[in-house]
């Protein structure tokens, strides 16, 4: 049955099933790994908004992906408690989903294609394998997201390969700072995936759906958020102050009292309605660690 939803404007649709909460997943890299660049004297405008291009294309992708392909599998049914997905609401054909998919997979190809000019071939394996991730993470014979290797998925392509190809393509090999922003990047990301799979633990295993959440429970879907939020703010500012030798990258701890709410947010928040804000409210606190990172590391320190 179509959803009420069915008068929205085509274009409020669309941008729904886009899910823009998740978007600071895509952006978070791109500002950290220039903001590295920029520190080094590196900084490329260019190089830097076709990373910017590749991300948003890939991670939107991968949204219609995983609304067309958990249509398909039978995983987004009337019991699901997060927003609504377009396909399964009946407000974007299935056909037309998938064909939308496909068109942003090819755009962010050929984005990619652009950065050959700064990287080298070797990028067009990047740009295949986050082609073919965003396809697996719910889409072929063994989807990566219904056999809990979701987070391992987000936190290598949105952390380790986002941050540290955005500063390869500027300012070359990256290093151990590259390493350390990639890190907590990779790592709060992932908790925008941790708060959505907390929330539809339900329905996903009623579903076949075996995200970590699933498999470990909630009690470890607690620890790992909490775990990440403590890495991403008592590690890595830390180490990267000490090793910058001034306090310029312990900007993002002003975030920690963000960053403890949410954690208690998580362990006390059962209603739908709450959990879909945190998921949003984690998008953001992401965002805004990003920022404050970047500043903090492109700051001179003398």
């Amino acid at each position: 049955m179509p959803s009420a939803d069915v008068n929205l404007p085509r274009w409020k649709i669309w941008l729904h099933a886009a899910r823009p909460r998740t978007l600071p997943a895509a952006v978070a890299p791109v500002l950290v790994g220039s903001g590295l660049a920029w520190r080094d004297g590196r900084f490329d405008a260019r190089a830097a908004g076709l990373c910017l291009g590749f991300g948003l294309l890939i991670q939107i992708g991968t949204n219609f992906a995983n609304d067309y392909f958990d249509f398909i599998k039978g995983a987004d049914t009337a019991a699901r408690v997060g927003p609504r997905r377009a396909v399964a609401s009946g407000l974007i054909a299935a056909g037309t989903m998938r064909a939308a998919m496909w068109g942003l997979f090819a755009a962010a190809f050929l984005c990619g294609l652009g950065l050959v000019h700064w990287g080298g071939p070797w990028l067009i394996a990047i740009g295949v394998a986050s082609v073919l991730c965003g396809l697996a993470y719910t889409g072929g014979p063994w989807p990566l997201g219904y056999h809990g290797l979701g987070d391992v998925f987000v936190f290598v392509f949105f952390g380790l390969v986002a941050v540290g190809a955005t500063y390869f393509v500027q300012a070359g090999r990256p290093g151990l700072d590259v390493l350390l922003a990639a890190t907590a990047i990779g790592l709060l990301t992932n908790n925008i995936l941790v708060v959505n799979n907390y929330r539809d633990a339900d329905t996903d295993a009623a579903a076949g759906k075996r995200t970590l959440v699933v498999r470990l429970g909630r009690a470890f879907a607690r620890a790992q958020f909490g775990g990440s939020l403590l890495v991403a703010f008592a590690v890595v500012p830390p180490v990267l102050a000490l090793r910058a030798g001034c306090a310029w990258p312990l900007f993002p701890l002003i975030l920690a009292p963000m960053a403890t709410r949410h954690a208690r947010r998580l362990r006390e928040q059962v209603a739908p309605a709450e959990q879909i804000l945190l998921l949003g409210d984690t998008g953001r606190l992401l965002a805004l660690y990003a920022v404050l990172l970047t500043v903090g590391l492109a700051v001179p320190c003398h």
